[in-house]
């Protein structure tokens, strides 16, 4: 545990065991005396160092924020870039829930997730019963711009049988994430990042986008979903389609759908950072008032 002489919030690293006995790392952003539990979920090809700002953020308003490398991901166990089933980061954020649940009893549990972790988010959310109040997604991967046309994805499930660890070029642009320059260059610099992907992780994403995609029906927990205008990794009507598929009652009249007009990828990471950071907060606010 760390904590800056200028800065009060408490910083924390460690690992715990994901699906199948994996050690994942994680790391955690603490209030000294939290009213909240906010878990942090990131993207293909990052980790959860990334997130640093928006962690502090949240925990100097009373959160306790807790985020993991994905395996395959940053500093967690696993070969890069690859799972044998998708479904393995659903078994990975459940763990996570419980382990930080029982660290944090009885505080209300918000989580957010960027991009494939918003994908992997919402397939938890919509198929299976997490114990969850709220959840959050920022450009969600339910359409990314490379979709796969039919036949090409069948090939690359053929393909997939034998070559399921074939390492690819991902094709991300990193001026596609934000307008902040540096944000551009840390990325491009950082040895963490991993911008190829194998064969089985992107069949399993595709396949995945495609069956969540409508699968808003099946939501029962209050969502906020927020998307930039300019994101041209993964494409707002994705976030738009899903939206609106939501089913009419309590979850849906607190649902919320955020479409921030110029801003790329990254809504996290872009000048306007602090506005979207604050809509969260807004929104479980108004959420604890109303009793959602």
């Amino acid at each position: 545990m760390s904590l800056r002489p200028d800065d009060p919030v408490r910083r924390s690293e460690s690992r715990f065991e994901g699906a199948g006995s994996t050690l994942l790392f994680r790391r955690a952003w603490l209030a000294a005396d939290p009213r909240r539990l906010l878990i942090l979920v990131h993207g293909f090809g990052e980790h959860s160092g990334r997130y640093d700002e928006l962690g502090a953020w949240f925990a100097r308003r009373g959160h306790a924020v807790h985020a993991y490398d994905q395996r395959g991901h940053g500093r967690s166990a696993g070969p890069r870039a690859y799972v044998e089933r998708f479904d393995v980061f659903l078994d990975d954020l459940e763990a996570f829930i419980q382990r930080t649940s029982e660290e944090h009893p009885g505080l209300d549990r918000t989580v957010i997730g960027h991009s494939m972790g918003g994908l992997v988010l919402l397939a938890l959310a919509c198929e299976r019963d997490p114990a969850l109040g709220r959840v959050v997604t920022s450009g969600a991967a339910l359409c990314p711009s490379s979709q796969l046309s039919a036949w090409t994805l069948t090939l690359a499930r053929i393909l997939m049988r034998v070559l399921p660890r074939l390492r690819l070029d991902s094709g991300i642009d990193p001026e596609g994430l934000s307008r902040d320059p540096g944000v551009v260059t840390r990325y491009v610099e950082d040895p963490l990042v991993d911008t190829h992907i194998t064969l089985s992780l992107a069949v399993g994403m595709m396949e995945t986008a495609q069956r969540i995609l409508h699968a808003g029906g099946e939501l029962t927990l209050p969502l906020l979903m927020l998307h930039g205008e300019a994101d041209a990794l993964c494409l707002p009507q994705g976030s738009r389609s899903f939206f609106s598929d939501l089913p009419p009652g309590a979850a849906r009249d607190a649902s919320e759908l955020h479409i921030y007009p110029e801003l790329r990828h990254e809504i996290f990471n872009e000048p306007e950072r602090e506005k979207v950071f604050s809509d969260i907060l807004g929104w479980i606010d108004a959420g604890d008032q109303g009793g959602a």
